[in-house]
């Protein structure tokens, strides 16, 4: 039932149930003043529904998200003209980065699945991440606590690839697809892909243990950006 309550976090947050959380928390106080008006425009039966979904322990239903997205429309698009300048150039992302729901691949490494084989789940869209490319979810202990899993991840693709010590990216090199913190080599040519999860261990080694990687091996290069993790209860 839809207006069940759960009282546990569900396990998969679904697309739609992020898409809505994300537009809830961007039109709330000015196309809508609370979960009971809401509720009562969506035809739930209690307000308490769409607090259950925005806390993540219920998943939205897709025809409830299309009938929000219909009746708010014209906050969604920004049509509503004093909250934009005429003269302001409109963004190559007006309605947001694809969202493509990869995954995991069965193995003792986290590899994710090929991008290129996916066609977006949704579009993700916050103020923040107009410079951003796609977003990608997270799957996997390896990057825990910076990366949970279940978090979605906002990236700009690095062209040049100019790696930037310290930072957390996605990268692609040979069959493998990941997150990870590169940290400087030896040499000029190689990065040190270090997992920041260094609890998890298998007998007396690093389950997620820091690796080299050639630059040039490298055949992609993004920037976390930003994160959109899950709400804490």
């Amino acid at each position: 039932m839809e207006d069940e309550i759960k009282p546990n976090k569900i396990k998969i947050v679904r697309p739609e149930t992020l898409e809505f959380i994300i537009l809830y928390n961007q039109l709330k106080g000015k196309a809508f003043n609370g979960n009971a008006q809401l509720a009562e425009a969506l035809g739930f039966n209690s307000p308490s529904s769409i607090t259950e979904i925005i806390k993540s322990r219920q998943n939205i239903d897709p025809e409830k998200l299309r009938i929000f997205k219909e009746k708010y429309k014209e906050y969604i698009i920004g049509d509503k003209k004093q909250n934009f300048s005429e003269s302001k150039p409109v963004s190559k992302h007006s309605e947001g980065i694809p969202m493509y729901e990869i995954s995991a691949t069965a193995s003792g490494v986290e590899v994710y699945n090929d991008i290129n084989d996916s066609q977006p789940v949704g579009h993700m869209n916050f103020p923040g991440i107009e410079d951003c490319d796609f977003a990608l979810p997270v799957w996997g202990h390896s990057m825990y606590p910076y990366l949970e899993n279940g978090c979605w991840v906002a990236l700009k693709i690095i062209h040049d690839k100019k790696i930037l010590p310290g930072e957390v990216y996605y990268i692609e090199w040979g069959d493998y697809r990941m997150y990870k913190r590169l940290l400087a080599g030896d040499s000029p040519d190689e990065v040190i892909a270090h997992s920041d999860n260094t609890t998890e261990m298998v007998g007396n080694r690093l389950k997620y243990a820091p690796f080299i990687i050639k630059v040039a091996d490298i055949k992609k290069l993004c920037l976390v950006k930003d994160i959109h993790k899950k709400h804490n209860h």
